[in-house]
């Protein structure tokens, strides 16, 4: 039976998310989308992972997507998707929005509690219309970037939706972790402070 992604009424990027994950699991499925963006980013999906996509419009305007990937075509879990959300670009360029992350915890107290809350945090920073601009990790924040980490899918997704993330390279040499990062790019107190002074919402959860 072939499964069905229902993404519409969500913002982008999710519905691209949420047929990216499913082909990693699945060879056919159908996307239901409603928006022009969503078609045109599922639609690079398919020709970077090499499926074959059929786009229907419905009565109600709406668009119902049917992809295929053949048995020859493993699934691509690092493909680059290379997300183009419309509204993105000129929100982040006139006031950038910043995330720094000086933990792998979300709040102070019980420390089981706080890595369930930080992967709820990165998590919804997908759901959001516009996603930030940048997102800083220093001190055990670093940690979160690396290949076992909870939320290094999420981060993986954010920046190839666009959002640069910066690991402070002191930190990571701190905690000698330079081979396992999964994400980001390594950067230095001088382009931090530079981010963090150039955001137009900085947000320090």
């Amino acid at each position: 039976m072939e499964k069905t992604v229902d993404a519409r009424g969500l913002a982008c990027p999710e519905p691209v998310i949420l047929t990216k994950k499913a082909l990693e699991q699945e060879r056919g499925l159908v996307v239901l989308v409603d928006n022009d963006t969503a078609v045109e980013n599922i639609r690079r999906l398919a020709s970077k992972t090499g499926c074959a996509i059929a786009v229907t419009g419905e009565a109600d305007g709406s668009f119902r997507i049917r992809l295929t990937r053949s048995a020859a075509t493993p699934p691509h879990e690092g493909t680059d998707i290379g997300i183009s959300c419309k509204t993105a670009g000129p929100k982040q360029t006139a006031s950038p929005l910043v995330i720094v992350l000086s933990s792998d915890r979300l709040g102070r107290g019980n420390e089981e509690l706080g890595e369930v809350l930080m992967r709820s945090f990165v998590h919804t920073l997908l759901t959001l219309e516009e996603r930030p601009a940048r997102i800083i990790l220093y001190n055990t924040g670093v940690r979160l970037a690396t290949r076992e980490s909870p939320v290094l899918d999420d981060l993986r997704q954010l920046v190839e939706a666009g959002t640069e993330l910066l690991v402070c390279g002191t930190c990571v040499n701190y905690f000698e972790i330079k081979g396992e990062l999964g994400a980001g790019k390594i950067s230095n107190m001088y382009d931090i402070v530079g981010a963090m002074a150039g955001a137009g919402r900085l947000i320090i959860p």
